[in-house]
């Protein structure tokens, strides 16, 4: 099958992040012109590409000290040219560009600011003991490239980064700038995108360390709250902090009385071999027995109106073809494959008082919210009782009704 079907939502424009490829540093050599001195992975950014964008990447002195970025045949570099005035240097100046390569798709403009200051970073310590230029005169320049692979590895994996040469130390953080996520509910349940252990301790305060291993892709908001005995609202203030800053996101609460419905993005699990070999491997039982990829399209395509997560086990034995429905169903949710469906209870009748005799004790302080606007996934935290045991009360009812969608 053709993997590059599924990398078709990676366009120019589509504003997804992807990683640093490569980071160089290009100067003006006073008789060769401008040159790589140095990039890390070597070779990346061949000669050929360079010479043809060359121009811009160390330009005309009004697009000094001004973020550039270029793109061409698949790459995208983000530059911050800058140029030292001296007469100590050949034609009296030093110019230099430190850049990061990123793919062609990929949003940089969290990027720009890491540029700079990094470039700031290397100016700073050319002023004081000609850093740059005298590994560029020596033609050794491994101390800048370490200095290079420690900023690409610790941006990639960690989001930040922090430099010491001598004396001198400077911190690289990738900072989001978005508008403030919707309020977080005491039903939803934080995943991260990012690998936990790729957080260090002193990122985050002391209430979000203390919930961060109680994340794991299936603890709703309020039971992250009881396992860590630290008040709800912390815990909802903490996950809306890091669903800001992109670390983690919201799905659904996992119940086996829970309906899911296939999307039409379904179709690309049978086209796209990176995304079965993703799903498989995250849905396996066990690492030693990986589902067949028939199986587990079987299992997202009963999922319909009408059929929840338990029927549909009953039905297929996920056990038997080394499935683990829980995981199956988060990585669906996450990657687009299925929705949840939700019930809203509403209250079809104005009379009050008729209508509170005939609910169980459990469910009457929940009767103000059954307008149609609150899920049973919420109102059974509210409650205190599992979706099937509120669900079948409410079912009970003849005042209730559901909009299901």
């Amino acid at each position: 099958m053709d993997e590059n079907i599924g990398n078709a939502k990676y366009y120019e424009g589509c504003g997804q992040e992807g990683p640093i490829r490569c980071i160089f540093l290009c100067e003006f050599h006073p008789t060769a012109g401008p040159t790589i001195t140095c990039q890390v992975p070597e070779n990346y950014i061949s000669k050929d590409i360079f010479d043809t964008v060359s121009h811009y990447i160390i330009p005309k002195v009004q697009l000094q000290r001004c973020t550039l970025t270029v793109t061409l045949l698949g790459s995208k570099i983000l530059g911050f040219p800058v140029r030292l005035d001296n007469k100590k240097y050949a034609r009296n100046a030093y110019y230099f560009n430190l850049c990061f390569v990123c793919d062609a798709w990929a949003r940089t403009v969290h990027l720009e600011p890491l540029v700079k200051k990094l470039t700031e970073y290397l100016l700073s310590m050319e002023l004081e003991t000609e850093w740059l230029s005298r590994q560029s005169r020596s033609g050794d320049a491994r101390a800048l490239g370490g200095l290079m692979r420690q900023v690409m590895r610790d941006i990639n994996s960690r989001r930040m980064c922090t430099l010491t040469v001598g004396t001198t130390t400077t911190h690289l953080t990738v900072v989001r700038v978005n508008s403030d996520p919707a309020p977080v509910r005491d039903h939803q349940v934080p995943v991260f995108l990012y690998s936990r252990h790729s957080f260090a301790p002193d990122q985050w305060d002391l209430t979000t360390n203390q919930i961060l291993p109680y994340i794991d892709g299936f603890n709703h908001v309020s039971k992250i709250a009881a396992l860590t005995d630290v008040e709800v609202s912390l815990v909802r203030a903490c996950v809306q902090n890091l669903v800001y800053y992109g670390v983690v996101t919201l799905v659904p609460m996992f119940q086996y009385c829970a309906v899911y419905s296939a999307t039409p993005k379904l179709r690309q699990l049978t086209r796209c071999a990176g995304l079965q070999r993703q799903c498989l491997e995250f849905a396996a039982r066990s690492a030693r027995q990986l589902p067949k990829v028939s199986d587990a399209f079987r299992m997202y395509a009963g999922m319909t109106y009408g059929t929840c997560i338990r029927e549909l086990c009953r039905r297929l034995r996920p056990q038997d073809l080394a499935i683990n429905e829980r995981k199956l169903v988060l990585f669906g949710v996450l990657e687009g494959l299925i929705r949840r469906v939700y019930k809203y209870p509403i209250n079809i009748t104005h009379d009050d008082d008729d209508a509170d005799s005939v609910r169980s004790e459990h469910s009457q302080p929940l009767v103000r919210t059954y307008n149609g606007l609150v899920c049973l996934d919420e109102l059974c935290c509210q409650g205190g009782l599992t979706a099937a045991q509120l669900e079948e009360q409410l079912e009970n009812d003849s005042n209730v009704a559901f909009i299901v969608k």
